[in-house]
């Protein structure tokens, strides 16, 4: 029995009794995935951290590794983040990669845009790359997420031993970053004529930020990664400071002080934060038909509890939290929605699998 077999029985088989849903696993043998799309009802696309972009089905076993993928600086937290769609994609067929772009000495994390044909990737174009570059494999940041006008939004994590180019806001490095989808400026960002800040940048002092989504009313929200302790939920706006690491809720990992500060004048607090840390991974905002009840609630995967948190707000500020899928014993990458509002998790392994969530029917309640 190969190592992928085994681990997919034993999600399958270790996991009690769930009296809301029942799990399945829908791809395995993954290297680290850590984002994936769907591209129609069936087929979907996983992009993983060791630089390779697989189509799937749901409805089979067909897979095939796509070709003309750029190549990726594959190292520690290195490789492939994000993948997402064109709001357009219907008639486009445009997709936005984002990954570390080597070399190790000067690597950075970069978005490509490429057209998405029967085999794989076509007119790939490199529309932008953070700067400056940086020696170390940590920290990239990496998510991609839309917004209504069309703008694209990228997370930049503090490149690890650079933390201090969070609170510099001419330094693209611990940003959310905002950009058309040519690789230019928008002309409304609030730094935009490069006089008090980059005019890329959004919003600054985030240290590792692998959490971002858009509300159907328009709000941005994110998650990142404290030090020991720390993780921070944030409700983001346009030219704001969130602190790192002029103020945090977490320690260095040797146990001392980064800062003294929790709060400070001009700086925007995170709406909720974890300590000890859970290393939230992915933030999904769920807007689903098939749990009706969790409808509008935030999906927080995580590494070290291994589970996802469903977060209830009110009024932006958090009232509820429940912990999701801890049976599986897995560290969760990603939590993601699919077209029919089934929920598909990707675990964070080599071998890696993608498990489909689905609300328990009556008849598999009662199955033997």
């Amino acid at each position: 029995m190969t190592r992928s077999i085994l681990v997919a029985l034993v999600l399958m088989l270790s996991a009690p009794i769930n009296a809301e849903y029942t799990t399945r696993v829908v791809a395995e043998d993954l290297a680290f995935p850590w984002s994936m799309v769907f591209i129609n009802d069936d087929t979907f696309i996983v992009a993983t951290r060791s630089g390779t972009l697989e189509q799937l089905s749901l409805s089979s076993s067909e897979r095939k590794t796509l070709q003309g993928a750029p190549e990726t600086y594959v190292e520690s937290q290195g490789g492939y983040f994000d993948l997402v769609l064109d709001p357009d994609f219907a008639s486009n067929q445009l997709v936005y990669l984002a990954l570390a772009d080597g070399p190790a000495e000067a690597n950075a994390t970069a978005i490509y845009r490429a057209v998405l044909g029967a085999d794989g990737l076509t007119g790939l174009t490199k529309i932008f790359r953070v700067s400056p570059s940086k020696d170390t494999p940590a920290h990239y940041g990496g998510k991609l997420a839309f917004l209504a006008d069309g703008t694209l939004l990228l997370t930049t994590g503090d490149g690890f031993e650079y933390r201090e180019a969070a609170q510099d806001p001419f330094s693209q490095m611990g940003k959310v970053l905002r950009l058309k989808t040519d690789g230019s400026a928008p002309a409304n960002n609030p730094f935009a004529d490069g006089q008090n800040g980059d005019p890329y940048v959004y919003s600054y002092g985030h240290r590792s930020p692998q959490g971002l989504a858009v509300t159907t009313s328009g709000q941005i929200w994110l998650h990142e990664h404290g030090p020991q302790g720390g993780d921070e939920l944030n409700l983001i706006r346009g030219g704001n400071n969130y602190g790192w690491p002029a103020t945090s809720f977490g320690i260095n990992y040797s146990g001392a002080r980064i800062t003294p500060l929790t709060s400070a004048e001009g700086i925007t607090p995170p709406v909720t934060y974890w300590t000890p840390s859970i290393a939230p991974s992915h933030l999904l905002i769920y807007q689903g038909a098939l749990f009706e009840a969790w409808q509008g609630s935030f999906l927080v995967s995580t590494l070290v509890d291994q589970d996802v948190k469903r977060l209830t707000l009110n009024d932006n500020s958090v009232t509820d939290s429940e912990s999701l899928f801890s049976e599986l014993g897995a560290r969760i990458r990603g939590v993601h929605e699919g077209p029919d509002g089934a929920i598909y998790l990707l675990t964070d392994s080599d071998p890696g699998s993608v498990i489909e969530v689905r609300p328990k029917t009556v008849d598999s309640a009662n199955a033997p």
